[in-house]
């Protein structure tokens, strides 16, 4: 059975840069998985006030705010289409227009039907950043977040956020696609950030990976008062991994979000590929 990757492309105000669709392509490529390329364009009601179209022109602002987002759809779509051919991907493209409140939300409900979400991330982006936030934690999939300004590699080497919590137990599972085709993989715990369960919990999990036929060994470190999100990236970096997979820690407070300490610190300057999931 393949996989089924959704690609979300936002497109208004702050668009996915060109580079998301080498990207998704070189991802889906890893795990052999199908691309569903899906714009998502930006549809702005009318201005009822009188005075807009005397003033501002506000109609015509709107109409021309609407076609550069369908603009910009089309051509990451068509982007997607000339990567995914010549690297043998499947790939099919689709587009859908919701209102500005909703684009985020539009992502993270047409995810729900996939098996993973493939996410552009780029830094300074709001719209993406939003976007991320809202299929982690909106989807019941796991996310893949592809920084702008990152290399995807072999991924052959996976590291592993661990602090032997269910979110990280879910990310774990989650991420089995990418652990069943890894060399090696590096559990990461930081064992100064936040009081742990299980003192274990690391070498718990190596013996569990190892008895499933993976080069697993277990990690220890300390933030030394650096943020938990750039001690993991930096560390897994550094071990040379292609991949850091963690649980995403956030609780809903009126449709705004409390996010974890990690959480928060990879969405706003992520350093590599990430799966995280919710």
């Amino acid at each position: 059975m393949q996989l089924q990757a959704l690609l979300p492309l936002v497109t208004h105000p702050d668009p996915n840069s060109d580079i998301v669709a080498a990207h998704a392509v070189a991802v889906a490529n890893l795990i052999r998985a199908e691309i569903h390329a899906l714009a998502i364009n930006v549809d702005i009601p009318p201005v009822s006030n009188a005075l807009s179209r005397f003033l501002l022109d506000v109609p015509e602002m709107i109409r021309g705010a609407e076609a550069q987002s369908r603009k910009r759809g089309e051509h990451l779509l068509a982007l997607i289409e000339q990567a995914a051919t010549p690297a043998g991907i499947t790939s099919r493209k689709s587009a859908i227009s919701a209102p500005l409140a909703l684009l985020a939300e539009t992502a993270a409900i047409q995810a729900r039907y996939f098996d993973l979400a493939l996410v552009g991330l780029e830094a300074g982006n709001q719209t993406s950043r939003a976007t991320a936030e809202a299929v982690i934690f909106g989807s019941g999939r796991p996310s893949v977040l592809l920084p702008e300004l990152c290399d995807i590699g072999a991924m052959d080497h996976v590291a592993i956020a661990w602090d032997g919590s269910r979110v990280a137990a879910r990310a774990v599972g989650d991420a089995l696609p990418f652990l069943q085709r890894a060399d090696r993989v590096s559990v990461l715990t930081v064992v100064d950030e936040k009081p742990l369960k299980e003192r274990d919990a690391g070498e718990r999990l190596v013996e569990g990976l190892r008895s499933r036929g993976l080069d697993a060994e277990t990690v220890a470190l300390r933030s030394e008062d650096c943020p938990i999100a750039a001690t993991l990236q930096q560390r897994a970096i550094e071990r040379g991994a292609g991949l850091l997979v963690m649980g995403g820690y956030g609780h809903s407070r009126v449709r705004d979000f409390v996010l974890g300490g990690a959480t928060n610190g990879v969405l706003n300057d992520p350093l590599m590929p990430i799966l995280i999931s919710h």
